[in-house]
């Protein structure tokens, strides 16, 4: 019984940290700069693993709106977001969407057997050391950061994100 009550206390008092991260971005916060090892899918080249270094960075996006995608391959909730995201993506790459998933909190090499299984087809980059997510404060996995062509950050979703609720999101940084 003690257990019980000790996990629940626990389970609420993560609660307002969680809610207060939930997506309350304001729109006027730029999108931190960085630069991420290509993994799988590199622009340009036939998706599955890459065989030479390629880079990406947030500042070389500007003028693009941008979805970045906090996973691991080891996360429940990320497997069943991968299919939402990379459907975003496809939808809307045609439209100048930059889709980006950061591997993060993961061993490296994992990401694009990963990308494989599931059909992702955009790019995604190995978070080194969690350097990416920390510079976003990222803390709980997926975690989706919407990015508007002016390199403001305008969304933050925690969880699984419905593809409704990201396609609204999306339309409103096109």
């Amino acid at each position: 019984m003690m257990l019980v009550v000790v996990a629940l206390a626990a389970g609420f008092a993560a609660v307002p940290r969680v809610m207060q991260s939930c997506g309350k971005a304001t729109g006027t916060e730029d999108a931190p700069d960085f630069t991420g090892s290509v993994v799988a899918n590199a622009p340009d080249a036939p998706a599955g693993p890459v065989s030479e270094k390629t880079t990406m960075t947030m500042s070389a996006l500007r003028g693009h709106p941008v979805v970045l995608d906090f996973w691991a391959t080891w996360c429940g909730p990320c497997q069943a977001e991968a299919p939402i995201v990379n459907g975003i993506a496809q939808r809307f790459k045609d439209r100048g969407l930059v889709v980006i998933g950061v591997n993060t909190s993961d061993a490296e090499g994992l990401a694009a057997r990963f990308a494989i299984k599931k059909g992702l087809t955009f790019p995604i980059v190995f978070d080194d050391g969690n350097a990416i997510a920390n510079k976003y404060r990222v803390d709980n996995l997926p975690t989706l950061i919407v990015v508007s062509k002016e390199g403001k950050m305008v969304a933050v979703r925690h969880g699984v994100t419905s593809d409704a609720e990201l396609e609204r999101l999306v339309r409103q940084v096109l």
